[in-house]
């Protein structure tokens, strides 16, 4: 019995002791929590209105609560009464511990700060890397986000994607578009060069500088190849590519110049005996 009350009596004086600190922490984790939510929106809204790279914004966001957040937890544990000498020591062990399980992402982190140091794309571009294209959405700590042109989410680690060939195909504000239109050897070769030409000055879309070119290229097995090569708005580079593909087989239809198509004769035997 004895042994009853002092049990009961030692948890009571635990009790006065860290129950008032432990109701204050709990408060200080929740109003922090919502105070760092508070911070990391302030700090977003200021960077947009301070026009800071899209690419930027999300990562630092992103560090910035964390970092916050390691803070906060730090701080919530002191309030409790754990001496911090002993919880740096136990805190410098774990992230030895941590670290070693976790090296892919730290190698994720540093591809991250490698990207937006060295910006080989940013928020918005449309690339193509480690065997996926698609526009990028996000630039977070560990990872990429891109969007395909068919609305798919493709999640990509920084470590791998900083260490790869990344093409950008919206770096640059104009791109060359690249055709191949075979004609018939009996076809009239100038005809078609001008009907080409035409449909070329007609698109304003298509620059006049760099000239456009419109030339032979080969003459293949069963055909003259035309190869033709303009420049255009980036913007503008697929609605060009299907168009003049479209409009230079009809206008070679209405021409009556012919595209060849691979052909394949049979000839059937009938061997009587």
């Amino acid at each position: 019995m004895d042994n009853l009350n002092s049990y009961s009596e030692e948890a009571v004086k635990m009790l006065m002791s860290y129950g008032p600190k432990l109701i204050l922490a709990i408060l200080t984790l929740f109003i922090g929590l919502w105070v760092i939510k508070l911070i990391v929106r302030f700090v977003s809204q200021a960077m947009e209105k301070s026009e800071t790279d899209v690419s930027l914004r999300s990562f630092l966001s992103s560090l910035i609560s964390i970092f916050l957040k390691i803070l906060l937890f730090i701080t919530v544990i002191s309030m409790i009464g754990v001496q911090m000498t002993s919880f740096v020591a136990i805190l410098g062990a774990a992230g030895l511990a941590v670290g070693l399980a976790l090296q892919g992402s730290l190698a994720n982190f540093a591809g991250g700060v490698l990207i937006l140091f060295f910006k080989p794309f940013k928020v918005g571009d449309y690339i193509d890397a480690q065997g996926f294209s698609g526009t990028v959405r996000e630039i977070q700590i560990l990872h990429t986000i891109l969007k395909t042109p068919d609305n798919k989410t493709i999640t990509m680690p920084n470590g791998s994607l900083s260490n790869s060939t990344v093409t950008n195909f919206t770096t640059e504000e104009t791109r060359r578009v690249d055709f191949v239109f075979g004609i018939g050897y009996s076809d009239d070769i100038a005809k078609a060069k001008d009907i080409i030409h035409n449909l070329i000055d007609a698109d304003e879309r298509i620059l006049k500088d760099p000239e456009p070119a419109v030339v032979i290229s080969e003459l293949g097995d069963s055909s003259v190849n035309i190869t033709t090569r303009v420049w255009t708005k980036t913007s503008d580079y697929w609605a060009v590519r299907f168009d003049l593909i479209e409009k230079v087989k009809l206008q070679f239809d209405a021409n009556g110049i012919s595209i060849p198509f691979p052909q394949r004769d049979i000839h059937v035997y009938n061997h009587s005996k």
